[in-house]
């Protein structure tokens, strides 16, 4: 599967000029735990994470510390600028879903930025795995009963972690058929195939 098929998309970004608060607004009020950052021209130049926010010292609290010297007039707000990640680990939209599965792993972070072109046009994350892992059995049932009805309304389809047991016809060309064509949907692990019982 390519990561195209499963990344989110349109992208929610800001800029390095956005507020740390509106940062937070925006991540709270979509559930998501990073946003890419973008320049005015669309261009990938770092990521803002829940990690990056909750570490900012600044952000916890009112006190001001001892050492901080207070001058007149407000404060600017902090800018998603001043804690962002700049080097920014990302994938393409055309490679292969095991290639952000992996990156995901190896780096511990929880999404990553879908670039082309120096463009961001999308996000895939753990959760979006998660997702895909827990309704994958459901998803290939539907799609590979789908393929055999087509073929004939006799077969019986179950699928177990990616295993598709089918149960149908006794003719071992419609079996092979039925196989065959099973295999060509994608999470399918492995094929069964048995006849039906005459009992």
């Amino acid at each position: 599967m390519l990561i195209r098929d499963l990344m989110t998309t349109p992208v929610m970004t800001v800029s390095p000029v956005t507020t740390i608060s509106a940062a937070l607004q925006m991540l709270d009020g979509a559930k998501i735990t990073s946003l890419p950052v973008v320049d005015r021209h669309g261009t990938l130049v770092g990521i803002v994470s829940e990690a990056d926010l909750v570490e900012d010292e600044n952000l916890i609290g009112d006190r001001v510390p001892a050492t901080v010297l207070r001058l007149p007039g407000p404060t600017p707000p902090r800018r998603v600028a001043d804690v962002m990640t700049h080097l920014v680990v990302s994938v393409g939209p055309d490679e292969e879903l095991e290639a952000a599965i992996d990156l995901m792993r190896s780096t511990m972070v929880k999404s990553l930025p879908v670039v082309e072109h120096g463009r961001v046009v999308g996000v895939i994350s753990r959760s979006d795995v998660i997702h895909l892992l827990a309704n994958r059995d459901r998803r290939v049932q539907a799609e590979v009963t789908e393929l055999l009805q087509a073929e004939g309304p006799d077969w019986s389809v179950q699928v177990q972690d990616g295993i598709v047991t089918i149960t149908g016809p006794a003719d071992p060309r419609e079996r092979h058929l039925a196989e065959v064509l099973a295999g060509t949907v994608r999470g399918v692990i492995g094929v069964q195939v048995s006849r039906l019982s005459t009992l």
